[in-house]
């Protein structure tokens, strides 16, 4: 009976995630269907998911090809995302394999004093990153918004977590082959650290793919716009044709989407052992 119980309340609970589910997703089905209309049909009620015909290759062209560069947008964006993942894997992986397997003083109240600075909003420290940009002469450039994204205490917590669950035994026997720390971190930890570090690079690409607020702070040149700056454009210049303006929301997530789709179970196992761990 209290199987029958347990199996019945797991179905209701199934039935009740896929509902919500299904209503987060509403907004993402309106947006593609919108992206392959004709403007007449975006605003049609009842709303007319499958449309009988399709504008698919206008909207494109007026994307891809027309006023506003998006194609630039996306080299910028791809170019900043990947090389800010690619540093903050550096980085972070450096910064937890030094605060888990190296022995100094105050180890301990240097990673207290990471943790504390989480409770630290952005918006905060904006006007004084504003001002140390300007000074190194990086204002108006990726390189600020590499310089700003490039360092995170979360990822540098998250891969700490993990890294304390390595066993010392593999540093141990390298030591005794003559390995040294470098060694030792490229070839011994590294190794046995791809599920986070794969599931830091996913979360991080997508956060910077993502951001607004340093590109809008550290940018003025359009030509160096990123995706989200780039839809600001598109909303300006096409107010009032939100078939377009869906066609290019449309590809500013794709990416997005391909990677979650792909790699979920990797994010999802990533946090999970970073969560375990230590």
């Amino acid at each position: 009976m209290q199987l029958v119980k347990k199996n019945m309340s797991k179905i209701i609970l199934t039935i009740l995630m896929g509902a919500a589910s299904i209503v987060f997703l509403i907004p993402l089905f309106w947006m593609l269907s919108a992206a392959f209309k004709f403007e007449r049909d975006v605003m049609r009620f009842p709303i007319d998911w499958i449309p009988d015909t399709i504008n698919v290759v206008y909207n494109f062209k007026a994307v891809w090809m027309g006023r506003i560069p998006f194609y630039n947008f996306y080299l910028n964006s791809f170019k900043v995302a990947i090389i800010t993942t690619i540093i903050t894997l550096i980085i972070s992986s450096m910064a937890a394999y030094a605060l888990t397997k190296l022995r100094f003083k105050g180890r301990n109240l240097v990673f207290l004093a990471l943790i504390s600075f989480m409770i630290i909003p952005d918006q905060a420290t904006l006007i004084p990153r504003f001002l140390l940009i300007r000074w190194f002469g990086l204002y108006d450039t990726h390189a600020a918004i590499i310089v700003m994204s490039m360092f995170s205490i979360y990822f540098t917590f998250l891969l700490r977590q993990f890294m304390a669950g390595v066993s010392d035994d593999f540093m141990e026997a390298a030591r005794i082959d003559g390995a040294g720390q470098i060694k030792i971190f490229y070839s011994i930890m590294l190794p046995l650290c791809k599920p986070v570090l794969a599931t830091v690079a996913i979360i991080k690409f997508i956060w910077t793919w993502n951001d607004y607020q340093n590109p809008l702070i550290f940018l003025l040149n359009k030509d160096l716009y990123t995706i989200p700056l780039g839809m600001t454009l598109f909303r300006d210049d096409y107010t009032n044709n939100y078939a377009i303006m869906m066609m290019a929301a449309l590809s500013a997530i794709v990416p997005l989407i391909i990677i979650f789709i792909t790699l979920q179970k990797q994010v999802i196992n990533g946090i999970a052992l970073g969560g375990v761990k230590g």
